[in-house]
């Protein structure tokens, strides 16, 4: 797969503009402020393709981006708890919306944040992908953040906390030194043959 034959196709706020799938779908989901965007960069070798925030709960879209000959899907992070109720109902519906709508996904990247133990929103997602037989991966993201003996902890830790509902491979996963990168690729090369 050519991952540097990548482009922003489109964002989606509505499920009524879902369009049908049609190619491979690579779906990224995590909370707000997880890193998707980071990743989606770090994965395809460009600084700003995804648009990375500061502000948590700032992608509210689903973002579609073709690369090569499937699509990767940045959905919106869920969690957020500075978000409007109304807000966090669209977000759901989305969500439930792109998840229901027999799309040709072939692989959930499940982000969740290294440093810090899953939560119960991330929980309930891999339990959600568990159910209804998505194939998916656990990626730890911000793995540089942590220091040798915090890295190693949180590992032991991670394996843990995911494997009490499920048995995904965990990747950890750095956009900054590119940890995680090529086994990711892996993972979703295996995926789409």
């Amino acid at each position: 797969m050519n991952y540097n034959n990548a482009q922003f196709e489109t964002a989606y706020g509505v499920s009524s503009q879902l369009p049908e799938s049609v190619d491979c779908e690579i779906a990224f989901a995590g909370r707000s402020n997880v890193g998707k965007s980071s990743l989606i960069n770090k994965l395809l070798n460009r600084k700003k393709l995804a648009r990375i925030s500061s502000v948590p709960g700032k992608t509210i879209t689903i973002n579609f981006y073709k690369v090569d000959k499937i699509k990767f899907v940045d959905l919106p992070g869920y969690g957020y708890a500075k978000v409007s109720f109304k807000e966090k109902e669209r977000w759901s519906e989305l969500m439930e919306s792109y998840f229901n709508s027999s799309r040709k996904i072939s692989l959930v990247v499940q982000l969740v944040d290294m440093r810090h133990p899953v939560t119960k929103d991330d929980l309930e997602m891999i339990e959600f992908l568990n159910h209804y037989n998505y194939k998916f991966v656990v990626v730890a993201t911000k793995s540089d953040k942590l220091n040798k003996t915090e890295y190693k902890t949180r590992k032991e830790e991670l394996e843990k906390e995911i494997r009490c509902v499920s048995d995904a491979q965990i990747i950890p996963f750095s956009s900054v030194n590119g940890e995680g990168v090529e086994e990711l690729k892996k993972a979703i090369e295996e995926s789409v043959v």
